[in-house]
């Protein structure tokens, strides 16, 4: 087995509106040694969060759907105050608006390994991203 990268102290907002999914994302972000903000599980909880507590994000992980929202609103405030995020879906390219197509999606059957590679991505450790 292959021991996993500690991301100690990383804050990452989590939006995400299944609560399995939520439950299992939480888990492996804590075992990772992330903090874990939230998990979010409604788009105007998160938006609300992020309009308070930007400073304290480190990187934010979005489900696309939320609740039959799309969470490209946040994305693109995420953007705008510079907070790396990814996303988390099970949508295939077709599901996601062009603009964010190109952006890093996790998918939904993830792996530990994946989304340790996926966060130190997003804070710039070079890490290989293998397997979904």
């Amino acid at each position: 087995m292959t021991e996993l990268p500690s991301f100690e102290g990383t804050r990452i907002l989590l939006l995400e509106d299944e609560p399995l999914v939520s439950m299992a994302l939480e888990d492996a972000l804590l075992d990772l040694g992330c903090e874990v903000l939230g998990p979010f599980l409604h788009l105007e909880d998160a938006f609300a969060y992020v309009h308070g507590h930007s400073r304290e994000i480190d990187i934010a992980l979005l489900d696309i759907n939320i609740h039959g929202e799309r969470s490209f609103g946040l994305a693109e405030l995420l953007v705008q105050l510079d907070i790396p995020f990814f996303f988390s879906t099970g949508y295939d390219e077709a599901g996601i608006d062009w603009r964010w197509r190109a952006w890093p999606n996790l998918g939904k059957l993830f792996t530990r390994p994946r989304l340790a590679a996926m966060i130190g991505q997003q804070l710039g450790r070079d890490m290989a991203v293998t397997g979904r």
